[in-house]
């Protein structure tokens, strides 16, 4: 049933969809281009973001790039699993990589960004390296959490994560942009959450604080259309993700369309730094059950996967549209797709080399700065181990 909502938004946005540029010629590439892209629907809005965007060359390989990186190191994370390289929890993000590459284009690094289980993604246009991502996941030592973290935990400067417990991270967002404006920076926190965790009540407790102290705060529910294996319309009696703020202005999104999310993103930025919280409802799918323990197919059709890789994929489509608009050339796109695919090849192989931490290094990165003689204790009372 989720399917008829990114039905709903793909049926203007795909099909016949008008594009500007400087040079129509076969042959050669130009150097920006003008895409129409799917109008936003508004709660307590006047006015949303564009419904046309303009994409330069370089930033239209660079989309390309990020999002062909996130595809291709999340389907390296699914064979590791398998081959029991990965352990334990692991989330992947095959299919929404547009909302992760499209918001990070419009913040700074500066901005905070805090999600949910499903981090892989966003550690990675965060700035983590894919070797750095892949050795968390197989707990290496050269793994951006030391390995310790695993698929939900990874963290870099202003990225807080990766967090495991459905819903928690709102409120520490909230808290992250309490900090911001208590300090007067010019920046804002993305805070990131499912559809899954929308009816959890701290998010709503969340809300009220941001609004009532006009925090600068955006709120993104990434509605992948099920929560586990429950879809949005057995689990939610309101559907429309981006009204739940009641008081707090929201707009629903096409999450399958990079410039749609980057366009949204500026939007949200603007308003959240000079009014206070907005909220964000990016519409996506997941190709890939909940984790890598779920198949994905008990509760929805083969079929529905299907249509969606082949008509709503947010690698092929932007890829097609880019060069229906002469940005860039196939020969340029192939580079890009080998080069990729030797980095995360390389990545792979690195990381299953990569030696684990001792078992004394878990005693470490409690807290920071600790007494020079402070220890933990273990499993036994007996034992105390000194904690840098």
């Amino acid at each position: 049933m989720f399917s008829l909502t990114l039905r709903q938004i793909s049926r203007n946005s795909f099909v016949g969809a008008n594009v500007s540029a400087f040079n129509v010629s076969k042959y050669s590439t130009v150097p920006e281009a003008t895409l129409d892209i799917q109008k936003c629907t508004l709660h307590k809005l006047e006015h949303g973001p564009p419904t046309q965007a303009t994409v330069t060359r370089e930033d239209a390989i660079r989309f390309y790039r990020d999002m062909r990186t996130v595809r291709r190191m999340e389907t390296m994370a699914g064979n590791l699993y398998k081959a029991k390289q990965i352990r334990g929890f692991c989330h992947l993000y095959s299919g929404q990589e547009a909302v992760c590459v499209g918001m990070e284009s419009s913040i700074t690094k500066d901005d905070a960004v805090i999600t949910a289980y499903r981090a892989h993604g966003w550690t990675y246009v965060r700035g983590v390296a894919p070797h750095a991502i892949l050795g968390e996941l197989t707990g290496r030592a050269s793994g951006c959490a030391k390995g310790k973290g695993g698929s939900m935990h990874m963290y870099t400067k202003n990225f807080y994560g990766g967090n495991g417990i459905v819903g928690a991270q709102v409120p520490l967002g909230a808290g992250i942009a309490f900090g911001l404006k208590y300090e007067n920076k010019p920046n804002i926190c993305v805070t990131l959450y499912g559809d899954g965790a929308a009816n959890q009540g701290q998010l709503f407790e969340a809300y009220n604080m941001a609004k009532l102290w006009n925090l600068p705060c955006v709120f993104v529910c990434e509605n992948n259309g099920y929560g586990m294996g429950t879809s949005v319309e057995r689990a939610s009696a309101s559907t429309d993700y981006y009204t739940r703020g009641d008081y707090i202005p929201g707009m629903r999104i096409d999450g399958m369309d990079v410039l749609a999310v980057r366009e949204a993103t500026k939007f949200a930025r603007e308003y959240a730094l000079n009014n206070g919280p907005i909220l964000i409802e990016a519409a996506t799918y997941r190709y890939h059950g909940h984790s890598m323990s779920d198949p994905g197919t008990s509760y929805r059709a083969r079929e529905e996967i299907k249509e969606m890789r082949e008509t709503r994929d947010p690698i092929t489509v932007f890829r097609r549209k880019i060069l229906e608009c002469n940005l860039v050339t196939p020969e340029e796109l192939k580079k890009v797709d080998i080069e990729v695919d030797k980095e995360i090849d390389k990545a792979a192989d690195q990381a299953k080399k990569d030696p684990e931490i001792p078992l004394g290094e878990l005693y470490n990165n409690i807290y920071i700065h600790p007494d020079p003689d402070y220890t933990v204790r273990g499993c036994d009372p007996s034992i105390r181990v000194i904690s840098h």
